[in-house]
């Protein structure tokens, strides 16, 4: 069924999916009936722990419409804690870190490792440092498949992945 289905599969998206309630509640969205423990857990290997402790409230800080509390890296990490939770065996990352700055990033990026660990995990991504470890990277261009391997392997091809690998890492080097 479509509900089995769901069950099976955890997002995260560039949108970060939060509610006017408290932080407790948005973890737990993604497993009803989660203890505080399972809670507190899920947000310590989401690396949101310590700014959820920052709070007077704690995990009962109301977050505000659409997080309009939390900045984007924090936002980010609370919705990773909630695909922690809920333990889905198959993870969907959709420009999971794509607005983030570069610190945000590097907590985010760490929270994914943790989230990614044993499941089966789909990038889809612009910013190429977010899949450079994946096992398998599948190069997409109008739609199709063009190029498909290994970080390493597509940059011995030096096809489409090389190139766009080029632009967005090199191009940083040149205007230093």
């Amino acid at each position: 069924t479509i509900r089995s289905l769901r069950e099976q599969i955890a997002i995260v998206t560039q949108d970060s999916i939060l509610f006017n309630d408290t932080i407790l509640y948005n973890i737990a969205y993604g497993k009803q009936g989660a203890s505080i423990e399972d809670i507190e857990k899920a947000a310590k290997a989401a690396y949101a722990y310590d700014f959820i402790r920052d709070f007077p409230d704690k995990f009962d800080t109301t977050i505000g419409e659409l997080g309009g509390r939390l900045s984007g890296g924090e936002k980010q990490r609370i919705c990773i804690a909630r695909a922690l939770l809920k333990n889905a065996p198959i993870l969907i990352l959709d420009e999971a870190t794509s607005s983030l700055d570069t610190e945000s990033e590097m907590w985010v990026q760490k929270a994914l490792e943790n989230l990614m660990k044993g499941r089966t995990t789909f990038v889809i991504a612009h910013r190429l440092s977010t899949i450079a470890y994946a096992h398998r990277i599948i190069v997409l261009s109008n739609g199709q498949i063009v190029e498909e391997g290994g970080h390493g392997e597509l940059m011995d091809k030096q096809g489409k992945y090389f190139k766009l690998y080029q632009m967005q890492f090199c191009s940083n080097n040149n205007n230093s």
